[in-house]
């Protein structure tokens, strides 16, 4: 399960996204916005976290209008991996050698085509583990 979040910044991107997951049979969870109207990126980065620590979903999909104010509030909760791309080899390597569990985009930055191409080498990619294991275990030190 996949939880979408994005702030009015991002809103126009998520719905995009959203098409394509609901054509390529991905379930998912939207909680929003729901709209263009204000809302701050900080609180909807902390209600999709929120899904993913309570287990209710596995990785997330965030939006802002660059993808980084999204993700560096994302980054806050502790046992989130947010990552702001843009372009394909990021999005592929975050989760190869990151674990990344949440994909940050800009609904200014990215088109609606390459968003949907980076959302499915992010959800498509597997953790390579080996040697990327020991970095991760050393983020996952720093929340301490």
């Amino acid at each position: 399960m996949i939880v979408l979040a994005a702030d009015h910044g991002g809103y126009n991107l998520k719905e995009e996204v959203k098409k394509h997951l609901e054509k390529n049979g991905v379930e998912f969870i939207d909680i929003g916005t729901h709209s263009t109207d204000s809302v701050d990126y900080p609180d909807i980065a902390k209600a999709g976290c929120d899904k993913i620590i309570n287990g209710e979903c596995d990785k997330g999909l965030f939006f802002c209008g660059t993808g980084v104010g999204i993700s560096i509030a994302a980054n806050k909760v502790k046992g989130i991996r947010a990552c702001c791309c843009s372009d394909h080899f990021s999005a592929k390597y975050t989760r190869l050698h990151n674990d990344a569990n949440v994909l940050c985009m800009g609904g200014r930055v990215v088109g609606a085509g390459v968003a949907c191409e980076l959302v499915d080498l992010f959800l498509n990619t597997e953790f390579e583990g080996g040697r990327h294991a020991n970095r991760v275990n050393k983020i996952t030190e720093l929340e301490k």
